[in-house]
């Protein structure tokens, strides 16, 4: 940017950001420990030079900005201890989908893509026996307080132009069908009422629904979730992990599309594919 117009850009952030705070000349003067005839100079529509740096960031920090910002760097006018604050925050998780914070974002989220890589199987295609599995431990989360609130997840995405998709690791999928690791204790009758539940729910709801499966060996993910544009999530046990920054949120996307590039089943197949996972382990 040539010096004049980052001069131009100065003074018209610096006045502009004094009507918001309903600062005059005098008082930001004071607290950038100058003379008034000083601020005067900067607003002056004839002046073409840019401040000494001290002097910037004086008047920066009395108006609450970042120094990046008025000498028109960046268009994020928060500081930086401000925009980390807003870009990033950890929220206590619940870990159930009664979780209220769970279903305000999915109402902000509402009209856009979500991108989903579950800690263990979607909550939204799992079956009350699962639910009462995985849930029965969670004093303040009763099993059927998830039931109900996983009911209402599966309305809104029936819902015309619902866009879900999922990827999910193999073999969370084989250990189910096996009775094995997380999966091992729940009942041979509620896992194989699972599996069916899920291929159904797979052919009947594509493509409102697209689930693909993906090799962790190949490309690993944490739980994340991602509402459109808006927000992602990383679930690490107690806490989630909030992005509201565009690049950051830009970064999970590309992973979550490179966990669907790498994947071994698309969504059309995933069907068939759980079908043959289930025969073959009969």
């Amino acid at each position: 940017m040539d010096k004049r117009d980052r001069a131009w850009v100065f003074r018209n952030r610096l006045k502009n950001r004094m009507q918001q705070a309903e600062l005059n000349q005098s008082e930001l003067a004071r607290r950038c420990h100058v003379d008034r005839s000083t601020i005067a100079q900067l607003l002056n529509e004839d002046e073409t030079r840019l401040p000494n740096a001290h002097l910037a960031a004086e008047c920066a920090d009395a108006l609450g900005v970042s120094l990046d910002w008025l000498l028109g760097l960046t268009e994020r006018s928060e500081t930086a201890t401000d925009l980390l604050q807003v870009s990033f925050n950890m929220t206590e998780a619940a870990r159930t989908p009664t979780d209220n914070q769970l279903r305000e974002w999915f109402r902000e989220a509402k009209g856009h893509k979500i991108r989903h890589v579950p800690a263990t199987l979607p909550d939204i295609i799992k079956t009350d026996a699962v639910m009462e599995f995985e849930y029965s431990a969670f004093l303040q989360k009763t099993p059927q307080q998830a039931a109900k609130t996983t009911s209402d997840h599966m309305k809104w995405i029936q819902q015309p132009g619902s866009d879900y998709e999922i990827c999910i690791p193999k073999d969370m999928l084989q250990s189910l069908i096996r009775g094995e690791g997380y999966w091992r204790g729940l009942s041979n009758t509620a896992r194989e009422e699972q599996v069916e539940h899920m291929i159904r729910y797979c052919r009947d709801l594509y493509p409102s629904i697209r689930m693909y499966v993906y090799d962790p060996k190949v490309v690993f993910s944490a739980p994340v979730t991602i509402f459109g544009p808006l927000l992602a999530v990383i679930y690490i046990g107690q806490y989630y992990m909030v992005f509201r920054e565009n690049r950051q949120i830009q970064a999970l996307t590309q992973h979550f599309d490179q966990l669907i590039r790498a994947s071994e089943i698309d969504a059309r197949s995933i069907s068939a594919y759980i079908e043959n996972l289930r025969d073959d382990a009969s």
